[in-house]
């Protein structure tokens, strides 16, 4: 039998109930198969309420970037949901793969930076990147793996998740400290999960189908459900402040519908004095005569921006006409990371 390893203390380490499990008996006896170069994630749909019945498997929801590590003999690639190379930007992590001891494999897992609750933190992430586009390196993040795609030679995507999840918490259990580190399975009902969660201030939790093999894309075989709604939205402007952080009153927001970018509202918290600065510096060389978009009032003193730069929002809901209620700004998603920007019904 193999113990579940305990996470750091913190926040997801509450929810955690401890059990144990077993590698599956057998095996596909099967020959070699090509390791992919890439592979799409699997990707949830956003859901409001947790589904129920012992065929879901929850996780804490991590709060970072989503990132693939692929390990061929002495060699490893960090790959972003873009599609990007980031080995050089997440060296910790890399290091600790090769620890791993396997001839290859394809995990699937999200990098975090965790505050001083134990609680993963999109900002401090950003932070030790240097922000959107940034050259530096995150030396301090964790990898909170939750699937296993490929192993030594072995094509795992046709297999259901908890046959991957088994075999992926045995690999991880190989090196219980370092960087690299299991994303528990919470024991519990999913409505009474969601709140203990949002009680202790997370964003929320996965639910995956325990029979699912790991189909790319949006299959609804993964869903997720949020405390605090937290979306991407487009940046067409910014009204410019004397006396706020770093300069900015409020940025102005886009969605998408169908093929045109539509206003939803503007955001003028959550910014320090250095994000601010940063953002500001960044959206003063996107500046344009004119909106990107219809805008249904033009305020005097507006500056325009080419929507290039895509901010992550969190906020508490919408108004009836489509508007962002008690928003708040977390950060810029990286390009690389291709968050893809809200898209109204």
């Amino acid at each position: 039998m193999c113990a579940r390893r305990v996470l750091r203390a913190g926040p997801e380490a509450d929810l955690v109930k401890s059990s144990a499990t077993q590698r599956p008996k057998g095996g596909r006896d099967l020959f070699a198969d090509p390791m992919p170069e890439r592979v799409e994630p699997c990707l949830a749909q956003l859901q409001s309420k947790a589904p129920v019945g012992y065929e879901w498997a929850y996780e804490v929801k991590w709060d970072g970037y989503r990132l693939a590590i692929h390990i061929a003999g002495k060699r490893v690639r960090i790959i972003t949901r873009g599609g990007h190379d980031w080995t050089a930007r997440f060296p910790t992590i890399a290091h600790d793969a090769l620890e791993l001891g396997v001839d290859s494999a394809i995990l699937d897992g999200e990098a975090v930076v965790l505050d001083e609750r134990g609680a993963s933190d999109f900002g401090a992430l950003q932070k030790a990147l240097g922000g959107r586009g940034g050259k530096r390196f995150a030396a301090e993040a964790s990898l909170y793996t939750f699937d296993l795609l490929y192993l030594d030679g072995q094509d795992l995507r046709i297999l259901e998740l908890e046959e991957r999840r088994q075999m992926l918490e045995q690999l991880i259990g190989r090196t219980p400290h370092g960087s690299i580190r299991f994303s528990e399975e919470i024991e519990a009902e999913g409505d009474r999960l969601l709140r203990k969660a949002c009680e202790l201030g997370l964003e929320g939790v996965i639910a995956k189908r325990r029979d699912a093999p790991y189909r790319s894309g949006r299959s609804g075989d993964w869903l997720k459900i949020k405390c605090i709604q937290s979306e991407s939205f487009a940046i067409v402007g910014y009204e410019p402040s004397t006396i706020a952080l770093g300069g900015i009153g409020r940025l102005l927001l886009a969605a998408q519908k169908g093929d045109d970018l539509v206003y939803v509202g503007g955001v003028g918290t959550g910014f320090t004095q250095a994000s601010g600065a940063a953002l500001r510096k960044q959206m003063d060389k996107l500046i344009v005569d004119k909106p990107a978009l219809a805008m249904p009032v033009r305020k005097r003193g507006y500056r325009w921006i080419r929507p290039e730069l895509v901010a992550e929002i969190a906020l508490r809901g919408w108004t009836d006409d489509s508007k962002l209620r008690h928003a708040s700004y977390k950060g810029l998603r990286e390009e690389a990371d291709e968050s893809s920007i809200y898209r109204l019904g």
